[in-house]
């Protein structure tokens, strides 16, 4: 996560909102921030992109999209449309630990991974609530799958909204190609050198990494582990990725792509780093938002990282539905009278009540998806904040969506029959994918419940 706050603006229109102090920076953060800003002023630390005569900032050429005319409505209807393809690929997706490449390939043509990212660096900046759509329906094809796009997709925005513009244009890339997981819990170190620091370590279940371009993680600086955790991120290129995914190495998710990463001495530079504590700041949104002037890199991640991996607990269930479907219209019951199980109305309620849950979650996703883009609009349009509690109160409410795609999912494998629960089946996968969730420390709802509360009362909270 980044900066509790930034310095306080020094009133040039377009890249700070006028008037309200400046909010606390923690001292890890303080240098990145700093030199972030000072990048963006007449007179930037060397090594910045150039100035023109009067001080200003030549911006390189910005990237242009693959498909300049593409809407938010066609990438979801794409992603729809790859929905049988998901699916069919899903058994070779778990043995191999990530979705298979031919089908990544379409994703990357689709659009997909540059839902998020900034336009200036050849994305669509559609906006969160297209993207969750699009991974909704990749999900329903295959949770693990989608789990492993999300992740890999979702933390452009973390880029474009914390780190250094210097670093965004070395990271996006002259093509805008970024793939990239964030493994957020604080592992390995980072030591400083001349021009930034030397990375060491291993990260375990970064999620998304299957068919990354980059990497992203959080560490900690020797001697300075109290000040909190450094962002880091580098070329793919530059990290092992161990083999220690898929196939059954764990219950669920197999095919998320969500490998252990090892960084043996790599170098970043500065520019290429950022304070890790995203969540923090109060009245002034993330300095992303107006270098790019678009509410979507206001910051906020409470809801868009939870809502990565509830999504595809959502979509296990609506794999689970269409999968009883077809065992309620291709089987008959066990006893007489012999009849299609779809016309008998035990069967019947628990395909009404699942689906029930099932849309009400989805529903939720919904929601939390245009409210996200409402408070970052208004945030942007008006400088009245998009608060940490708002972020906090979406990131509980995912929470109770994913415990009824759960128990949607639970519901339809007990009554499958045990023949749904054999090796193989795609039941007994979406059982699976659903039940690792559960396992996540993100996913325990009491205690995100009672963190929010502090956070309205004005108490002293520890939610991350």
């Amino acid at each position: 996560m980044c900066p509790p706050g930034q310095p306080a603006g020094s009133g040039e229109p377009g890249l700070l909102p006028p008037g309200g102090p400046g909010t606390r920076l923690g001292s890890v953060s303080e240098q990145t921030a700093n030199s972030f800003h000072s990048a963006l002023l007449p007179g930037g630390p060397p090594g910045r992109p150039p100035q023109d005569e009067k001080g200003s900032f030549e911006r390189p050429a910005e990237i242009p999209a693959p498909e300049p005319d593409l809407t938010a409505a066609a990438v979801v209807a794409r992603a729809r449309a790859l929905i049988p393809e998901v699916r069919a690929q899903a058994d070779e997706a778990e043995k191999l630990g990530k979705h298979v490449p031919e089908l990544d390939r379409k994703f990357v043509d689709a659009g997909f991974y540059r839902i998020l990212q900034p336009r200036r660096f050849g994305g669509y900046a559609f906006g969160m609530d297209t993207f969750w759509k699009v991974i909704m329906a990749v999900a329903e094809g295959d949770a693990g799958t989608a789990w492993g796009l999300c992740l890999g997709a979702h933390h452009a925005p973390g880029l474009a909204a914390w780190f250094p513009e210097e670093g965004q244009i070395e990271l996006f890339g002259p093509a805008g190609n970024f793939k990239c997981p964030h493994r957020a819990a604080p592992m390995g170190t980072a030591t400083p050198v001349d021009g930034g620091y030397i990375v060491k370590g291993t990260w375990d279940y970064c999620s998304g990494v299957g068919h990354a371009t980059h990497f992203m993680c959080n560490t900690l600086v020797p001697g300075r582990e109290t000040e909190g955790p450094l962002t880091i991120c580098t070329a793919i290129e530059n990290v092992t990725v161990l083999p220690d995914w898929g196939d059954g190495n764990i219950i669920g998710m197999n095919s998320s792509g969500s490998n252990s990463v090892r960084v043996d001495d790599v170098f970043v530079p500065e520019y290429c780093t950022c304070s890790g504590d995203w969540t923090r700041n109060t009245t002034r949104a993330a300095p992303g938002m107006y270098l790019h002037d678009d509410p979507l890199f206001c910051g906020r991640i409470y809801a868009m990282y939870h809502a990565g991996l509830v999504i595809p607990v959502i979509g296990a269930a609506k794999g689970a539905l269409h999968e009883y479907e077809t065992i309620l219209k291709t089987k008959n019951t066990y006893f007489p009278p012999v009849v299609p199980r779809y016309t008998v109305e035990e069967y019947q309620r628990h395909y009404g009540q699942a689906r029930a849950l099932i849309d009400c979650a989805d529903a939720v996703i919904q929601q939390c998806g245009e409210k996200y883009m409402e408070l970052a609009e208004r945030w942007h349009r008006t400088g009245e904040p998009f608060t940490r509690e708002d972020d906090a109160e979406m990131y509980s409410m995912i929470q109770v969506a994913s415990r009824m795609a759960i128990d949607a999912t639970t519901e339809l494998f007990g009554a499958a029959s045990s023949s749904a629960a054999k090796r193989g089946t795609a039941m007994q996968r979406h059982f699976r994918d659903s039940a690792i969730y559960l396992g996540h420390i993100s996913a325990r709802h009491d205690i995100v419940a009672t963190e929010v509360a502090r956070i309205h009362f004005g108490l002293p909270d520890s939610l991350f």
